[in-house]
């Protein structure tokens, strides 16, 4: 229902898709959602589209009215905080394990959903990857929001996709850590005096406001409570002091992607000799089967 009307106004302003996004500084795709009713939007950029389309403030009055989670078997936690990120003037994150999903590339992010242990055809994982990356446009444009991530070594050491998929991934990663509102920071396995065993995002809004976002294996945990933000607001601030400098990262980042791209040689090199292998075996059965007799021609 908000989605129609959201339509229904954009059209009679006379925008596109496109052009709306562009006005609203999101993107295309979202604004398809946002109209489809596939995702929620935020209630900031409601008040931004009432100005833009000039409703009179009918677009947030119905807003404040739908009930979000009709229908919705479990809350969508993750799209709460994606709708947050989408606000936010800055970002800090803590991530072990895997890499930041502002910071993967398309291959990493395709083999992320590819072992992701469901059946999906390949159009839904195309789909998902188009997603996560759209994510990440606001803070790869010019002038984008803050954004340091504190990357456990386990996140560039665990192997996803094969050597080819992470070397394909530290070259990202040292390829927008140049851009002067990105930091990347990685605790090292020698260096952690603090533990912690999930990942969390510290997040700023433009009112000044700041919240919190941390995961477990089968569930996220957004919050604004001003106690919870301050206590992973110290963990925090205690592994960025861990951590390694940001040059000292990217020379370690520099490091792994050569032993991924050795790896990769490796397994090239391994493959073509198993081929050969193959090859030679095959010839041989050839040569010591039996001989087949064949007519000769008549002179």
């Amino acid at each position: 229902m908000f989605g129609e009307e959201l339509r229904f106004y954009r059209e009679l302003a006379g925008y596109t898709q496109a052009q709306l996004a562009k006005l609203l500084h999101c993107t295309r795709p979202n604004v398809t959602r946002y109209e489809s009713g596939q995702r929620r939007m935020p209630p900031e950029m409601v008040k931004q589209a009432d100005v833009l389309l000039d409703t009179g403030g009918s677009l947030k009055r119905l807003w404040d009215r739908v009930d979000w989670n009709a229908g919705v078997e479990h809350p969508d936690w993750f799209q709460t905080h994606a709708d947050t990120e989408a606000e936010a003037v800055g970002l800090q994150a803590f991530q072990a394990n895997y890499m930041h999903g502002l910071l993967q590339c398309r291959e990493y992010a395709r083999a992320m959903f590819e072992a992701g242990g469901t059946d999906e055809r390949p159009e839904v994982i195309e789909e998902r990857v188009e997603a996560r990356l759209a994510r990440q446009e606001r803070f790869l444009a010019e002038g984008g929001p803050q954004l340091v991530v504190l990357l456990d070594e386990s996140a560039i050491r665990s192997v996803v996709g094969g050597p080819r998929v992470m070397a394909h991934q530290m070259q990202h990663l040292l390829r927008v850590a140049q851009r002067g509102n990105i930091v990347i920071q990685v605790v090292p396995f020698a260096a952690r005096a603090t533990i912690i065993n999930t990942s969390m995002v510290l997040l700023e809004m433009p009112d000044g406001r700041h919240s919190v976002y941390s995961e477990s294996l089968d569930m996220g945990s957004p919050s604004d409570d001003p106690a919870i933000v301050s206590g992973h607001r110290r963990r925090y601030d205690r592994l960025r002091g861990d951590a390694l400098t940001a040059a000292e990262s990217l020379a370690l980042i520099a490091e792994a992607l050569e032993g991924f791209r050795d790896d990769e040689q490796r397994a090239r090199c391994g493959q073509l000799a198993q081929e050969q292998l193959q090859r030679y075996e095959r010839r041989r059965l050839h040569r010591g089967g039996p001989r087949i007799p064949r007519p000769r021609p008549r002179t």
